[in-house]
Parts: C-alpha cells; sequence; structure tokens
C-alpha cells in the first residue's frame, strides 16, 4: 500500500474519524481545528466525543507518530498529498446546504496546497460543489474529489473500517485511483464515478433511509388501528432480501445531524431542476406528524383522551439525545417531542446517560435534566421512553413502579420487554403493537 501524507481540515465526528482511522490503516494523518483549547486536547489524546473506539485510536496514531493536531488548516496542508475537507455544512436558509465554511477553508489554503495534490470534498455537500470548490482554488495542478462519507453517530469507526462500498468521483481518473487506494486495505467495493453523481450518492441513500423510517412508522399506525403488531409486520417485511431488517424499527421520528439536512437539501436540489420530489417532501411531512402523534400517545395514555390536557402533567422522560450511543442532541426526535410537550403544558424531568445534570444547552431548556432515572421517575404521570438506550431494559421496573405517580410507559421506541414491565404493574404503551 502506497503511504500517503494526508491534511484533515476539521476535528468533528466525521474529520476526528477519517483522521484517526486513515492514520490506523498506516498513513500519515494532519488534522486542524480552529479551537486551541480542542486541538490542546485532541494532542494530549482527548476526545470529546462520545464514539466507541475513536480515543483509542486517536491515542494509538499519536503514539505511533502517524496522527497530529495542528492549530488553523494552513499548517495542516503543507507537504500534503491529499486533503480532506471534513468542516460542517448546516442547513441554510431555505434547507439549502451552508457552503460558507468550506469556501472560508479553501480561500484561506488554496495558494498554500502543494502542486499535484488531491483536494477532498468528505462533508456532505450539493452536487456541484466539486466544481464549485475548483473554481475557488483556481489551480490546474490541484484535483478536486468528491469522496462522501457514510458513517453512523455511535459506530463511526465501525463504519469507516467495514465499509458497505467507497464512493469516489471526480473527471480526473488519476485522481479518484489516489483517493480510492487510500482505502485499499479495507477491501470495500469501489464505485468510482464523476463528481456530481458521488455528490447525488450521499443525499440519495440518505433520502432513501428517511422514506424507509416515515414508511415505518406510519405501518407501525396502521398497525394501532387495524389491532395488527408491527413487530410481527416488519419481521415478515425484512426477511425480503428486496427490503431487509434495517431501519424497519418505529419510534418517534428521525432526526440527527444527517437525515434532515439531507432531505431538505435533496428538496433545494429538485426545485433548482425544476422537479417537485413529492415523494421526498411527503416524508418529511410524515415525520413531522410522527412527532405530533407521539404527543397524542401521552395525551391518551395519560388522560384516557387523545386530546385530554397535559397542563401541569409531571412526566419523566428517559433519552434525549437523538440515538442511543452518542451525546449527539442535533435534530433530536427526542427533543423535538419533548418541546411539544413542554407546549402543551406539561413539567419534564429528563434523564439520558450522555447528559449530565450540570449541562447547559439550549436545547435543554424547560427540562429538569437529572443524574439517576429513578429520580426522573419520582412522582410523575407517565414515564416516556424517547432515546433507545439499552441500559433502560434493564432498570428496575418495580422499583420505578414504587416513585411513580401513576405506573404509566409510554414506549415510542418499542425498546421495552412489555411483560417484564408489566409485571412489575405498569402499564404499557407502545406504538403499533396489539
Amino acid at each position: 500500500m502506497f503511504v500517503r501524507r494526508i491534511a484533515v481540515i476539521g476535528t468533528g465526528y466525521v474529520g476526528l474519524t477519517t483522521g484517526a482511522c486513515l492514520a490506523s490503516l498506516g498513513h500519515h494523518v494532519v488534522c486542524a481545528d480552529v479551537d486551541a483549547d480542542k486541538v490542546k486536547r485532541l494532542c494530549a489524546g482527548e476526545v470529546d466525543i462520545l464514539e466507541p473506539g475513536l480515543a483509542e485510536l486517536v491515542s494509538e496514531g499519536i503514539a505511533a507518530g502517524r496522527l497530529s493536531f495542528v492549530l488553523g488548516a494552513p499548517a495542516a496542508v503543507e507537504g500534503a498529498e491529499v486533503v480532506f475537507l471534513c468542516v460542517p455544512t448546516p442547513m441554510g436558509v431555505g434547507g439549502v446546504a451552508d457552503l460558507s465554511i468550506v469556501e472560508s477553508v479553501i480561500e484561506e489554503v488554496g495558494t498554500l496546497l502543494p502542486a499535484g495534490c488531491v483536494v477532498v470534498n468528505k462533508s456532505t455537500v450539493p452536487v456541484g460543489s466539486a466544481q464549485r470548490t475548483a473554481e475557488l482554488i483556481e489551480r490546474d495542478d490541484v484535483a478536486v474529489v468528491s469522496n462522501p462519507e457514510f458513517l453512523r453517530e455511535g459506530s463511526a469507526v465501525h463504519d469507516f473500517l467495514n465499509p458497505d462500498r467507497i464512493v469516489v468521483g471526480c473527471d480526473q481518473q488519476d485522481a479518484a485511483e489516489r483517493v480510492a487506494a487510500l482505502y485499499a486495505r479495507l477491501g470495500a467495493p469501489t464505485v468510482l464515478t464523476d463528481a456530481a453523481s458521488a455528490e447525488l450518492v450521499k443525499y440519495a441513500a440518505n433520502c432513501f433511509l428517511a422514506m424507509k423510517l416515515s414508511y415505518v412508522n406510519a405501518i407501525a399506525e396502521l398497525c394501532d388501528r387495524l389491532g395488527a403488531d408491527i413487530s410481527d409486520v416488519t419481521e415478515g417485511m425484512g426477511y425480503d432480501k428486496r427490503i431487509g431488517q434495517a431501519f424497519l424499527q418505529p419510534g418517534p421520528g428521525w432526526g440527527g445531524s444527517c437525515l434532515p439536512k439531507d432531505t431538505s437539501a435533496m428538496l433545494q436540489l429538485a426545485d433548482a431542476a425544476d422537479f417537485e420530489f413529492r415523494l421526498i417532501r411527503a416524508t418529511i411531512d410524515t415525520n413531522n406528524r410522527q412527532r405530533q402523534r407521539m404527543v397524542e400517545k401521552v395525551r391518551l395514555a395519560v388522560t384516557g383522551k387523545r386530546g385530554g390536557s397535559l397542563s401541569k402533567v409531571r412526566l419523566g422522560v428517559l433519552g434525549l439525545t437523538f440515538k442511543a450511543g452518542t451525546d449527539d442532541l442535533r435534530d433530536s426526535p427526542a427533543l423535538a417531542v419533548a418541546a411539544l410537550l413542554r407546549q402543551a403544558g406539561a413539567k419534564l424531568v429528563g434523564y439520558d446517560p450522555a447528559l449530565r445534570s450540570g449541562d447547559v444547552r439550549a436545547d435543554l431548556d424547560g427540562i429538569t435534566l437529572v443524574d439517576d432515572p429513578y429520580q426522573a421517575a419520582e412522582g410523575v404521570e407517565a414515564v416516556v421512553v424517547l432515546t433507545e438506550w439499552a441500559e433502560f431494559r434493564s432498570l428496575d421496573w418495580s422499583k420505578l413502579a414504587g416513585v411513580v405517580a401513576r405506573p404509566v410507559v409510554v414506549d415510542t421506541r418499542n425498546l421495552l420487554d412489555p411483560d417484564v414491565v408489566r409485571r412489575a404493574g405498569f402499564e404499557w404503551n407502545g406504538l403499533g403493537r396489539r
């Protein structure tokens, strides 16, 4: 394998995982960030991100001399053969991806890039971004490649080192092959294509997953109305190889840092191409409705009526992050449902394994955060499970029954064993279950 000198700009989920994993494959990697304190902590092997295996890879890379961290992009690109752009591309006005940080980095390092190096757009960017990046660089001796990431928070290291596929897009074949060669040791199927197609792959994949989740949530609601069982329905569906088992778990809606942003961006791309993408719009609408439906389920469980009042009703909320295994609150469906419950007048006490009572974040306003799930249940009229943390299954539900005001559980993830919860004296309410 050819060992490359690589620069990674940005040390968030994607950047730090990319840098640490490429170093573990034998490359020499320099990661850059604009946060001086963060760079100092990373140099000492301290990783702030909750991501299994990442801290170990960072420490190993530093110890082996293959991974280092610097302040600012210019310090990283010196002598680099490949430069990965892993900076945020948040959802901007109207749902379009905001590329201002990408453009700022390019303007900062464009003239400093070594001749013959390859710039790689790793961040999720709209179709046409590789071309736009090349125009900003304005150098014939620097190629721009699209190499989208397919990392799931909570399993990012595993996903990087065990990829389903590697997608590399560039109109210059040699540049695409150089980037693809970085991953040669992984032995994954590799798709070499043009930049526009590679950019669209990421959006197309995430939008399909969002549609699949919205679909199964709609099927769960239909199960509620028809007396069918969603677990049996999805099991029967999942054995069909054309469908598969993944993303067939109903919940309070999809969220996180990718799906909301990418579905909105896909609508923008479609609108710009004068195409009305009704399927994606319906997917988003269904997701928004799902959050309202969770509130209806809580109303029904607590008051006996779908439109019953939750004014001053005390609720214990288990799980606030957007998914288990991460401390990420961005576009968390749990927080979205919690916000709707607060708007309905409910008083919320929340517990999440990744959060602490002293955490001060705007997203948590109106939620009394505690460090113990049993404390979250004290005196509540319902326990509402919003994130699928495995530890919630093993709680002492008999102990919980002894501290709640009313033994009612609304399980928006179908996470718990209904028999266990019921034996403890609770009324269990799930999604689409008999």
